[in-house]
């Protein structure tokens, strides 16, 4: 995938775990400035105009938001590496607040159920972590039909409210 189109897929992800929960934490934000500024690619991006585009989006139609987010997600050509990098960000942006929801565990598992790697590269990838890792990979019999459950799940226990812009200085 060319790096431009993951890079907003990755901000895209990054949103979207942010906003899993129904709560946008300034330390989720912070979190996501941190991991931007960390990536040459975003140099020249307006963080707080795309986090706000995004929020703007969501907050006229949460539930269409996220499907369209995990269609894209599934229609992605991404490498291992690609999918690791999604995964990374995923985890440290719902572990920014320090608070971790049923919600976000539920909302993580539907964006794994949606990448090729395997549990095996995911726990080998993050080695150093795996304790916290565990709780993100619980077993699941995975089929299409499981997979519309936990997003159907997803969208049942959580409703995302109105959100407010972002600022970010």
């Amino acid at each position: 995938m060319e790096t431009k189109k993951f890079d907003e897929l990755l901000l895209k992800t990054a949103f979207c775990c942010m906003a899993s929960d129904g709560d946008i934490d300034e330390r989720e934000v912070a979190a996501i400035q941190s991991i931007c500024k960390a990536l040459p690619s975003f140099e020249n991006v307006d963080l707080k105009q795309e986090m706000n585009r995004c929020v703007s989006e969501i907050n006229l139609d949460s539930k269409q938001f996220i499907t369209d987010y995990f269609t894209i997600l599934e229609q992605a050509d991404l490498t291992e590496q690609n999918e690791l990098a999604l995964i990374d960000v995923s985890i440290k942006v719902i572990k920014a607040d320090n608070i971790i929801e049923y919600s976000e565990i539920k909302f993580f598992k539907n964006i794994r159920y949606r990448l090729k790697v395997t549990d095996e590269k995911i726990i080998e990838h993050f080695s150093s972590t795996v304790e916290e890792i565990d709780q993100f990979l619980g077993e699941d019999i995975i089929t299409e039909s499981f997979l519309d459950k936990i997003t159907k799940q997803y969208f049942d226990i959580v409703e995302l409210p109105k959100f407010e812009l972002i600022n970010i200085n």
